[in-house]
């Protein structure tokens, strides 16, 4: 097989380490992207005995800080010739947290990891993916956004630097799934602005998946107890990650592109019509078929856009 190279955020735990060790196993050159050094120097050992392939790269990256990102890329382009696969997996939600958090560049930590930081990655390594002859982007998105089926769910874009923290509850719950239905319209946006580089980039809606014991002893108390539950009826991170694997590497994907992908690998449509409906709506919160219309109404996705390329341009 001709070298191909795949970057993968937060590869040392749950769904990146198991897509890790696939890519590996399938004879893929891995560049492990992650923040814990000396806790993914570990897993890096793990996946190359278990692969047999050596050629599963460690470096270091901070999703949430910019600096970090841009230290990340300039390192890669030094190291490798080109890119085919940008895995943006990586992500922050911590059960619980009940204060608002800021990134080094004093965005809220939520959309600084999962939205702001995958965008500028991404820009940043625009022109290593288009030396690949099958370029392909895959945003780790979530079942969560389906809160947007609700027509009054917002995004709050004026409260990304914390300008309401003293007088708007934080929820770390509402500020991942508007962070993730943030990448996912930047996803769209994304799929049309590189399709003359022939570039692909898709979002895949990530259902509950088995938590590590790892992941599982960094919760508090009570979601300690949650997390074991859901633990009994959730699929190990395996599963997902094959779903990566095949999104990012077959011939059924490869022409693919600004799509949102649910875990049976079916392309998920906005709903259909104008019902809207208690009814209508239970059926698209409980099915997997369709995806708020939200993420397809173009003030929101230009806002988006707009934000994210004036926060990163310097």
């Amino acid at each position: 097989m001709v070298e191909r190279i795949v970057i993968i955020t937060g590869a040392n735990s749950g769904i990146g380490k198991a897509a890790t060790l696939k890519f590996a196993t399938e004879g893929y050159t891995v560049i492990m992207a992650c923040r814990n050094i000396e806790i993914s120097k570990i897993v890096q050992k793990e996946i190359i005995e278990a692969s047999k392939n050596e050629k599963v790269e460690l470096m270091e990256l901070d999703v949430s800080s910019f600096n970090s990102i841009r230290k990340f890329c300039s390192e890669y382009k030094n190291r490798y010739p080109k890119l085919d696969i940008l895995i943006h997996n990586a992500a922050y939600m911590n059960h619980g947290e009940k204060i608002y958090q800021l990134s080094p560049e004093n965005i809220e930590l939520t959309f600084a990891t999962n939205t702001f930081g995958p965008f500028l990655m991404t820009n940043l390594l625009l022109d290593y993916l288009a030396k690949s002859e099958d370029p392909r982007i895959l945003n780790a998105c979530t079942t969560n956004i389906k809160h947007f089926f609700d027509p009054k769910r917002k995004i709050d874009f004026d409260n990304l630097h914390g300008e309401f923290k003293e007088s708007r509850p934080y929820s770390v719950y509402k500020m991942y799934g508007d962070s993730k239905m943030a990448l996912l319209m930047l996803t769209f946006k994304m799929a049309n602005e590189f399709k003359n580089s022939g570039i692909k980039v898709n979002a895949l809606q990530i259902n509950g998946v088995r938590m590590s014991k790892e992941t599982i002893k960094k919760l508090r108390s009570f979601w300690k107890v949650i997390a074991t539950i859901q633990n009994v009826y959730f699929p190990p991170p395996a599963e997902m990650a094959n779903n990566y694997f095949h999104i990012c590497t077959s011939d059924e994907f490869k022409n693919a592109t600004g799509q949102l992908i649910n875990h049976k690998r079916e392309m998920i449509q906005p709903p259909k019509g104008d019902k809207d409906n208690l009814v209508e709506r239970v059926k698209q919160i409980f099915g997997s078929s369709c995806y708020p219309r939200y993420a397809t109404e173009t003030d929101n996705i230009e806002k988006i856009w707009e934000i994210s390329t004036q926060l990163t341009k310097n």
